[in-house]
């Protein structure tokens, strides 16, 4: 009997057709996502690049959309990087000031327009978001480091921006 209702369960489960990965992008095909402009005071040459880069390589992964160079898309990404700054968090040695440990931090602020009514409110915002990552020079330099570190915090940001546009919590 028992086997028979975990059976039971195992079935009404699997046909139910939930997705654990939570992206509700229901309505939607496609997805525009503008080049993000660096406006912050501290520029780092690639970040906008590889930001922009990262987003439709997050959507390409995690749904089914289509990205598309048509500003008409269903969806529509615009943003702009507004910080870009490293910082110490640590000191290391009192007698003579050394970082012990730093914070690379970028924030972001992005559009998201869904063009798309499905009967339900839009899920379109405007907000800020900002991620970082702390680190320790050790020996090596900044620019060794830097673009390791970018994409680290890149991977924050876009899982941010995603699930804020997609997943339906």
């Amino acid at each position: 009997m028992k086997k028979l209702i975990f059976f039971l369960v195992v079935l009404l489960v699997a046909g139910c057709g939930y997705k654990f990965n939570g992206a509700s992008t229901e309505g939607l095909k496609t997805v525009y996502v503008k080049y993000i402009e660096n406006n912050a005071p501290l520029v780092e040459p690639t970040l906008s690049q590889t930001l922009t880069e990262d987003l439709k390589e997050r959507i390409r992964n995690q749904s089914r959309l289509v990205i598309t160079q048509n500003t008409d898309a269903d969806a529509v990404f615009e943003g702009r990087i507004t910080g870009y700054e490293i910082k110490p968090i640590a000191i290391q040695d009192n007698t003579r000031p050394v970082a012990g440990a730093n914070r690379l931090t970028i924030t972001v602020s992005m559009k998201y327009i869904n063009n798309v009514d499905t009967g339900k409110r839009k899920q379109s915002f405007d907000e800020v978001f900002t991620a970082f990552t702390d680190f320790s020079l050790s020996g090596q330099t900044l620019a060794s480091q830097q673009q390791k570190l970018i994409k680290e915090v890149n991977v924050k940001l876009t899982e941010n921006i995603f699930n804020r546009a997609f997943a339906q919590w």
